[in-house]
């Protein structure tokens, strides 16, 4: 008999999670600490090892009508725009690995993933304050007095997880030193740019900058990342101020200037990072996405990873149903070294990204031009993967 599971976090990485439970036919109920369910934020990439997991959950029409398909990912330089490097993400990548690329607005993929639960399956209002195991049950109880009991928990519930705090012991994430501007811009009020539909991405001394179509074109998700930034706060929802931005890209190619200088409000946030945990699981509670592995977007992966955790923890309880804590450590020991590498390179990009004029940059876009490290077969590791294919042993 599958086994009954609490997912703790309603973001993106535990719906997704708990639709993959309920398809192997898990007892699924998700708590979200929030009084309604939605993600704040701005874009996230699908990329096609997390597209194919949501498309064989049912999803790929509604993908379809909330989701923009870019044609190619654009690395740009700075000032005078010269391209670095091209590379296709669209008909040819769908044709290579069988599953499309996606930009999305975070709340638009939350919705359609909570639209995808059944009636009862989730329910918001619901903090975390205490878990305890109880010979094969995990006992979960929360601020407003209820509590939950099923065969397994899974901390789905973000960088500042309290399942992990609860299960492993506090621990603080680490600042990177890094600041992020984010904005988005409605398409009437940069339709004289005449920005092709690709991811781009700018790089330049000390910054870089990212945007890409989102919400079936409508708006433009522009995210303005910056070393030494003095901000530390984590939220989403602190405001930040256009001129700052401004001024921080002065001498930026005008397209760049343009997108900001476009923006009805902006958001700023201060990148954290962890380094990874020594572990993941304990008994019968397993952690998932940034509550094991938070990592910086420079590879646009860490919805794409918590995707992947709940396809794979979904493949292993349905192989081992009578063994979930077996079951919970064989998903870290397949999980753990793919997501390791994707915060290592995240982190290497991040350096790579914003190399001061001079020669290690003329070195860097030599390599880039000559490399095509964003080519699909340069990118087959990561795209090709079938995260519920491998944990199911094929």
């Amino acid at each position: 008999m599958a086994p009954s599971v609490a997912v703790i976090g309603g973001g993106i990485g535990g719906l997704a999670a708990a639709l993959a439970l309920l398809r192997v036919g898990c007892d699924v109920t998700v708590y979200e600490q929030a009084e309604r369910f939605g993600e704040i934020g701005a874009g996230i990439q699908i990329s096609p090892n997390a597209s194919r997991l949501l498309h064989r959950l049912g999803l790929g029409p509604a993908m379809d009508r909330w989701g923009v398909r870019p044609l190619g990912v654009h690395q740009r330089r700075w000032d005078d725009g010269r391209t670095l490097q091209r590379a296709p993400l669209g008909p040819e990548i769908e044709a290579r690995f069988g599953a499309p690329y996606y930009h999305f607005h975070r709340g638009d993929l939350a919705a359609l993933l909570a639209r995808a639960l059944p009636a009862g399956r989730a329910h918001a209002g619901h903090r975390l304050v205490g878990l305890d195991e109880k010979g094969a049950r995990v006992v979960a109880r929360f601020a407003n007095g209820g509590t939950a009991e099923a065969d397994l928990l899974i901390g789905a519930d973000g960088i500042h997880s309290k399942v992990r705090a609860l299960a492993f012991g506090p621990e603080k994430p680490r600042f990177t030193g890094c600041i992020a501007w984010r904005g988005l811009v409605p398409a009437d009020r940069i339709a004289p740019l005449d920005i092709e539909v690709a991811s781009h991405n700018w790089m330049g001394p000390g910054a870089h900058c990212v945007h890409y179509w989102v919400s079936a074109g409508r708006l433009m998700n522009v995210v303005c990342i910056v070393e030494r930034g003095a901000w530390t706060g984590e939220s989403w929802t602190d405001r930040g101020d256009v001129a700052d931005v401004l001024a921080r890209y002065e001498g930026w190619h005008p397209t760049v200037r343009g997108l900001i200088r476009a923006f009805p409000e902006t958001f700023i946030w201060a990148l954290h990072d962890r380094a990874p945990l020594p572990a993941w699981t304990t008994g019968r509670v397993a952690l998932l996405g940034d509550a094991c592995h938070p990592m910086l977007p420079m590879m646009a992966q860490g919805a794409a990873q918590a995707i992947e955790d709940g396809a794979a923890l979904a493949a292993l309880l349905a192989a081992m149903p009578d063994d979930v804590p077996g079951a919970l450590r064989r998903y870290e020991e397949i999980r753990k070294p793919r997501a390791t590498r994707l915060q290592e390179a995240s982190a290497a990009n991040r350096t790579r990204f914003h190399l001061a004029d001079g020669p290690d940059q003329e070195k860097r876009d030599a390599a880039m031009a000559a490399s095509g490290d964003r080519s699909p077969d340069a990118m087959a590791w990561l795209y090709a993967h079938d995260a519920a294919e491998v944990a199911a042993g094929r």
